[in-house]
């Protein structure tokens, strides 16, 4: 079996999975507008002082090491069928016989005003730290101004990723920095905003209203079918026509796939690539499409869902795809099974669901982090993190409050 040369576009869950995956019987380069993975899952953490960054950073040729795999720092800017090949802003042209697309995702605003000018996103280490930043910025503000000042802190989105976060927003506020100035602290407020009739919507409706009761008791206002119709500096303007103060708002409320997709010429539908149940790109039967930006649909008929999980099941699903082409063998629909989904409030409260089991507490919350750890990349990110979760556990405290700014 000749070695067929396979470029992978992103170094997400997916294409890290592929690339490995892969490089038992093909020559792959792997292509990556950073040295870094970045596990997603725990970047609220950062975003809340509980992580530090590099904890939830991994370099790229320290997970290929060995491998075999090459490794390519840059952007995709265009794809020559004709000769198959792309091209990327470094300048290099990287030829191959099959390319697997897993740029992952961006945040989506809706068309919704303000929202790309006036609130944070949550999908990189940047992003992460400019809200660490903000909010301690805001803290130290308080801290000058009169004791009639407040701080209107408020998370859009009551998924996974917006319920952690103003879980752990709260619990900020009510730990570390209320022990530095209570009065100050106690002038923080912070809102989770949702559209729909519940929070967590994918989980059981019990486990949704548990997971509000645990959030109030934390302080944290919810506010259910609100919608947002537009974002400013200082405000939110809802779907009602009411304005509520926000001097931070955080855009959990949804993702698209990459914007990078349609630099490739490629058929794309509600912003992710079509393609075909075996993860073909539509018309291209030598490209595939893996994780966030593939438009894969589930046995509902509805895409698959934005998150670790599926990239993880498609990035070894190509790969033995690809590996059938070669070797002239039919292909199959790629089939996800669904292991669950979790999310976690703040100490000692998280939500766990495994098709009929479901758990809440103290358990799902051992489970979670447990499960967490268990896929983080690295030794040293391993280490660094049960470090940083047991000081936080021990002490109530947060070490990680600093306030980095860009140059």
């Amino acid at each position: 079996m000749s070695q067929n040369r396979v470029v992978i576009l992103g170094a997400g869950f997916g294409g890290l999975t592929a690339a490995r995956e892969l490089a038992k019987y093909a020559d792959v380069t792997l292509v990556d507008r950073h040295n870094f993975q970045t596990f997603l899952p725990l970047l609220y953490q950062v975003s809340t002082a509980g992580l530090a960054a590099d904890h939830v950073a991994y370099p790229v040729r320290g997970a290929l090491r060995g491998s075999g795999v090459k490794f390519c720092l840059g952007s995709p800017m265009m794809i020559d069928h004709k000769n198959k090949s792309v091209k990327i802003d470094s300048g290099q042209v990287l030829e191959f016989d099959h390319l697997i697309v897993a740029l992952g995702s961006a945040t989506a605003d809706f068309g919704i005003k303000g929202v790309a000018d006036f609130s944070y996103g949550m999908k990189s280490v940047h992003e992460a730290i400019a809200i660490r930043a903000s909010v301690m910025r805001h803290f130290e503000d308080l801290c000058r101004f009169p004791d009639t000042t407040t701080c209107e802190l408020t998370v859009v989105g009551g998924g996974p990723t917006g319920v952690e976060m103003a879980g752990a927003i709260a619990e900020l506020i009510r730990g570390p920095l209320r022990r530095d100035e209570p009065s100050v602290a106690s002038r923080m407020h912070i809102r989770l905003i949702e559209a729909g009739v519940r929070l967590l919507p994918s989980f059981n409706p019990k486990l949704s209203e548990r997971t509000k009761l645990d959030l109030e008791k934390l302080g944290v206002e919810v506010l259910l079918e609100t919608a947002v119709q537009e974002v400013t500096s200082n405000s939110i303007t809802l779907g009602s026509g009411e304005q509520i103060a926000s001097n931070m708002t955080i855009w959990a409320a949804g993702v698209k796939g990459s914007p990078a997709i349609h630099a490739l010429n490629l058929p794309v539908e509600r912003e992710r690539l079509a393609v075909e149940p075996t993860l073909q790109v539509r018309n291209y039967p030598y490209i595939w499409a893996i994780g966030d930006v593939s438009g894969a649909l589930g046995a509902d008929g509805r895409a698959l869902p934005m998150v670790a999980p599926v990239a993880l099941q498609q990035g070894k699903w190509v790969a033995r795809q690809i590996k059938a082409v070669m070797n002239n063998a039919a292909l199959a629909p790629f089939v996800y099974r669904d292991k669950g989904s979790m999310a976690t409030i703040g100490r000692h409260k998280a939500v766990v669901e495994v098709k009929n089991f479901r758990i809440a507490g103290p358990i799902a919350w051992l489970v979670w982090l447990w499960l967490h750890l268990f896929y983080l990349l690295g030794g040293r990110n391993k280490v660094g993190t049960i470090a940083d979760w047991t000081w936080n556990y021990l002490t109530f405290d947060r070490a990680n409050r600093h306030i980095i700014d860009e140059l």
